[in-house]
């Protein structure tokens, strides 16, 4: 993940082996080859995108390459380098205070935090430098009735279990892993859904991990798959069991039962997707985010 100290507070996915399973379930269930989803996107060092036409790859704008020292890095499209050639990010973002990080880690009060994040518009564009022709991209979701579904989640980010959180030693760039959730909510920039732990939970319930910032949230199956959201952060509602031993000098325990992840919502995006991707955009004009 991209949002350094306050981001290891609250974030999930994103954007570690990836995804964060049922404990009573044997992990290597969660596992699939890398095959299983082509248009999948490897961001470089940690992080995924989506590949949504030929050209172009959809993110989260936290975990986009140019938050990152240069943009020369390529992105891994199926396991193959493809050259960056710009980075879009949607114009209502903004990235997150040093002095919102600085004050939550001292007080240990994340509510500012969350409030933030619950208003930035964490999603971005990646041109790439030619057309991918050997992986098809996944088509975007058009509908309002996302709360309900159940949603296909994958990334190759930190794993760990609902039992005992986030492991802290893994790596956010581990194997591919898939996850199913039902969507509980939504608003105008963010589904969301909760990991519940058994008996209550789906057979394959899970979450993502940090590194998987940026991957996908699909419904549908085979070629019916289409993009309802993007990997972006977590929190711990008021309530949450977590809150009665954590203190500001302990250890953050992330992707424990009963977290809330949000991912960026596609179907608010789709009109400000296609008009960047449809706009032959001279260098210097600013792009506008779209009304609705």
């Amino acid at each position: 993940m991209k949002w350094s100290l306050a981001f290891c507070l609250l974030m999930m996915s994103t954007a570690a082996g990836a995804v964060i399973t049922r404990a009573d379930v044997d992990d290597a269930k969660y596992r699939i080859p890398t095959s299983a989803f082509p248009a999948l996107v490897d961001l470089p060092g940690e992080g995924h995108g989506v590949l949504i036409a030929p050209q172009w790859v959809v993110t989260a704008a936290h975990a986009a390459p140019m938050q990152m020292q240069g943009m020369e890095n390529d992105v891994f499209i199926g396991g193959v380098a493809r050259r960056v050639k710009r980075v879009i990010v949607y114009p209502g973002y903004k990235k997150l205070p040093d002095q919102l990080i600085t004050e939550a880690l001292a007080s240990g009060d994340l509510s500012k935090l969350s409030a933030f994040l619950a208003a930035s518009n964490d999603i971005a564009l990646i041109e790439l430098a030619a057309p991918v022709t050997d992986v098809t991209p996944v088509p975007l979701y058009r509908g309002s009735q996302e709360v309900g579904m159940t949603a296909e989640l994958l990334g190759k980010g930190a794993t760990g279990d609902g039992d005992k959180g986030q492991d802290p030693r893994s790596a956010h760039r581990t194997v591919l892993r898939r996850a199913f959730n039902v969507i509980a909510g939504a608003d105008t920039r963010y589904v969301w859904y909760r990991f519940d732990p058994p008996p209550s939970a789906l057979p394959l319930e899970g979450i993502t991990g940090s590194g998987d910032s940026g991957g996908p949230l699909l419904i549908g199956d085979g070629s019916s798959k289409q993009l309802i959201g993007l990997a972006s952060w977590s929190r711990y509602p008021p309530g949450h069991p977590f809150w009665k031993s954590w203190a500001p000098s302990r250890p953050f325990v992330e992707g424990l039962y009963g977290v809330i992840v949000y991912g960026v919502r596609i179907s608010s995006y789709v009109q400000w997707i296609e008009s960047v991707i449809s706009a032959t955009v001279s260098d210097g004009t600013q792009l506008r985010p779209a009304k609705g």
